[in-house]
């Protein structure tokens, strides 16, 4: 008979904000756009613009369905913030 305890589960991943980072800026500009839970830094202004919305919009989503990124997961977050990147001009 084995004494052996069953290994403690892992908690699920949570995410608690979002960071994006751009990296195609070369103006000398310094980008940081700070809101509720997410932080964009760095980019061109188009770059840091497009994370910039997509974000607001992910965020926007998940509070329309009375959720928060907590209790979203993390696939979900990455499904949604996909759709709402809007396309490079």
């Amino acid at each position: 008979m084995s004494s052996r305890l069953p290994a403690p589960k892992k908690p699920k991943p949570k995410i608690h904000a979002l960071l994006g980072v751009g990296l195609d800026g070369s103006d000398g500009h310094k980008r940081v756009t700070r809101g509720e839970k997410f932080v964009i830094v760095g980019g061109s202004s188009e770059t840091h613009e497009r994370m910039t919305e997509g974000v607001v919009k992910t965020v926007e989503r998940l509070h329309r369905k009375g959720r928060e990124l907590e209790d979203a997961e993390p696939g979900e977050i990455a499904d949604l913030l996909r759709e709402n990147l809007p396309k490079k001009k």
